[in-house]
Order: C-alpha cells, then sequence, then structure tokens
C-alpha cells in the first residue's frame, strides 16, 4: 500500500479514536468547529472567469493592478519580476499594497500606493540590494519585513511609505526566511523556515518595536499538543544551522506564509499541505488544515502557499500550483475555493493582503502565463467585492 495512504489512514483513524491528531486541545474549542472539511463556502460558487481569467463568486470583481517589468498605470514605476509576499498599510484616506521580489541578486521589494477610490497615485522602490525576497509580514508599527529565501537569509525591516532606508536584523536569525508574523499581546515575531526540515522560531525584541537586539527561540516538541520555547544560541552567525543548534527542535516540511489573529498564530508547511494553528494562550500546537484529514470527497486545498485573514475570522491560503486557487477556511470549519486563475497553470500565487478596510482583496500570480521561472510575467490583482467583515 503506498506510503501516502498510509499516513491518510493512520491520520483518520486518530482522529475518529479521539487522538492527539483529532484537534481537541483548547484551540479548536475556543476558534473553529473541528478540523476544516470541504463545503458550501460562504459566497457560493465560483462563476466563469471573467476578462482577467480569474473565477470569482457573484459579486466580485478583478483588476490587475501591475505587471512584471511594466510600468504601474499612471507611474513612471516598472513593476519587479516575480511578485511575492505583501501587505497592505493605511495611507491617510487611501492604502498602500506593498510586495517582494522573489528572484536573485535584484530582489527587494516595491509599494503601489491608492487613494481612497481605489485609483493608483503611486508606484515606488522600497527595498534593494537584497536577494530572492520571498514572504514576510507587517509589523504593529507599520513597517514591513521583507524576508530573504536562502541559507544565509536576513530580514530586512522597510518602510512602506518609502521615507527611510531600509535595515538588515540579523538578530532575527540568518535561515531560509519565508514569512514573518507579529504577536502584539506576547510581544514577539513568529518566523517560518522554507526547509523540508525548517523549524518554526519566534524573536523576543530586547525592546517591542526595535528588532535590532533580542533572542530567537524555536519551537521544540512531537507534533499536535503541547510545545515549548528554547533559545537559538547562535543566530547570527553559524557554523552549524540554527535549525539544528537546539535537541527536540520540531520538523515541519517546508515552512510558508505565517498569519497572526486573536492569540493564535497559523503557518503553512507545503510539504505535507498542512495549515497549522500555534495557540499562543496555552502553548499548544495544532491542525487547522492537513488534506490527508478530509473525509468528504477530494481535498480543495493543495500547494498551500501564502496565508493572510479577514477581520471575520476567515482565513484566506495561497495555493503553489495544483489549481491556482485561493481557498478560505471559515471560522466554523469549512474548506473552500474561493477564487481561481486560469491561464496561469506553471505559476503559484502570492501575497494575498486586505485593503485596511477590508473590501479590496490584493494577491499575485508570481510567473503569470508564461511560467517562466525568473517571473517575468508576473501579475498583480486586485478583487473587490463583499467581503464578510
Amino acid at each position: 500500500m503506498p506510503i501516502a495512504l498510509n499516513r491518510r489512514m493512520f491520520l483518520r483513524a486518530t482522529a475518529v479514536a479521539g487522538g492527539t491528531t483529532a484537534f481537541a486541545g483548547a484551540l479548536w474549542q475556543q476558534a473553529f468547529a473541528g478540523p476544516a472539511q470541504p463545503g458550501p463556502g460562504p459566497y457560493g460558487p465560483l462563476l466563469a472567469a471573467d476578462g482577467n481569467g480569474v473565477q470569482l463568486p457573484a459579486g466580485f470583481t478583478s483588476r490587475i493592478v501591475a505587471r512584471s517589468l511594466q510600468r504601474v498605470e499612471g507611474t513612471r514605476h516598472t513593476w519587479h519580476a516575480a511578485p511575492d509576499g505583501g501587505a497592505c498599510y493605511r495611507d491617510g484616506d487611501g492604502w498602500i499594497y506593498v510586495s517582494n521580489s522573489e528572484v536573485p541578486l535584484v530582489g527587494g521589494a516595491s509599494a503601489v500606493r491608492f487613494d481612497a477610490t481605489g485609483k493608483i497615485t503611486s508606484a515606488y522602490r522600497i527595498l534593494n540590494g537584497t536577494t530572492l525576497n520571498c514572504a514576510g509580514g507587517a509589523t504593529p508599527w507599520n513597517t514591513w519585513l521583507s524576508c530573504e529565501e536562502h541559507d544565509y537569509g536576513l530580514v530586512y525591516e522597510t518602510d512602506p511609505y518609502g521615507r527611510t532606508s531600509a535595515k538588515p536584523r540579523p538578530a532575527m536569525g540568518r535561515f531560509k526566511h519565508e514569512a514573518a508574523a507579529s504577536d502584539p499581546v506576547r510581544k514577539v515575531v513568529y518566523l517560518t523556515e522554507d526547509q523540508g526540515n525548517g523549524c518554526f522560531y519566534r524573536f523576543r525584541p530586547t525592546t517591542w518595536g526595535d528588532l535590532s537586539s533580542g533572542t530567537l527561540e524555536v519551537l521544540i516538541g512531537t507534533g499536535v499538543g503541547a510545545v515549548r520555547w528554547a533559545k537559538v544560541p547562535r543566530p547570527e552567525m553559524w557554523i552549524t544551522p540554527t535549525r539544528d543548534q537546539v535537541e527536540g527542535a520540531m520538523r515541519f516540511d517546508g515552512g510558508e506564509g505565517c498569519h497572526y489573529a486573536g492569540g493564535v498564530c497559523y503557518f503553512t508547511t507545503k510539504g505535507d499541505n498542512r495549515v497549522w494553528a500555534y495557540d499562543a494562550v496555552n502553548e499548544r500546537l495544532d491542525l487547522a488544515y492537513d488534506d490527508d484529514l478530509v473525509t468528504g470527497g477530494a481535498a480543495p486545498l493543495r500547494g498551500v502557499d501564502n496565508i493572510t485573514g479577514a477581520v471575520s475570522g476567515d482565513l484566506y491560503i495561497a495555493e503553489d500550483g495544483d489549481n491556482m486557487e485561493i481557498n478560505v477556511i471559515t471560522p466554523d470549519g469549512v474548506v473552500t475555493p474561493f477564487l481561481r486563475v486560469l491561464g496561469h497553470d506553471k505559476s503559484e500565487i502570492t501575497g494575498p493582503a486586505f485593503s485596511p478596510d477590508g473590501t479590496r482583496l490584493y494577491f499575485s500570480s508570481q510567473r503569470g502565463k508564461s511560467g517562466f521561472v525568473a517571473g517575468t510575467d508576473g501579475h498583480t490583482f486586485e478583487v473587490t467585492g463583499p467581503f464578510r467583515r
């Protein structure tokens, strides 16, 4: 019998029997009705693709706001290749969308500014001189943490408004960074690592709001259930990689997106198609989604990647490949496609982020229709509609 089938049968059996994989912890009792399963979504079925090749539910529309290596409409700024992680920031009555560039040597990040009506008013560069800037995360003090995805990668703290120069934050560790999420209650920043045997970290700044110094810690545990944290002794300069410096560090199969909300840090792992949920209040780890735990038909979400959340409590998870969807996981435990991009079969969806008022969702198709690995055909989209608040 194939290994994948053995694993699926084991996980389902333990869930039914009430084992640790059954999500019986406080996290799921408080936040979700149970493990996410396919079902009808809050917005109804996807309709035929619009003129941009995007399938959306009724009431939603899309537009393309930027294309790689082309000028952003109404500006003189050329949009970067391979758009990846992103976030939105308030800007007076308007807002700003920030996007990383996951290409070697010229990586960095750029931003698009919108007025109160959604019109693009400017676009500009906010980070240069870095490489393979993959995902990242916003901070409560309105900076963007742009993460380099290579073995000695750094986190760069950047200004979305373009007023100050970006600063490297080596105290947050040198490793294959993916995403970051800030927890303002415990005053830590959670970090994922894109390695097949990577770890999940948190950074405790010496002073909250200043990431220039602090302590990097790694999650210790054996799976779903109680976990703890231990200090990484050499996060900045190392011979032994950070993930191998602490005995008992829990391993994750390709860490990807990271999102904090309401005492829970959600993060994804692409190698096993999982959405994890770290209950920061009770220091417990659970699973929000696992394609091997889907019991009713085919798993709708595969190639899990970037993740964001809405004020409604819904989680939006982008797919790397598969059928190019963003799926939504609702607070009552339903997972279902929210949108699908057609004709971008060799690409991946990146950078989902909501405008500050929650009415617009931004994301990119990193390689666009061409599928070219350098991402020279990247598309950055905006979806507008009646999102749940």
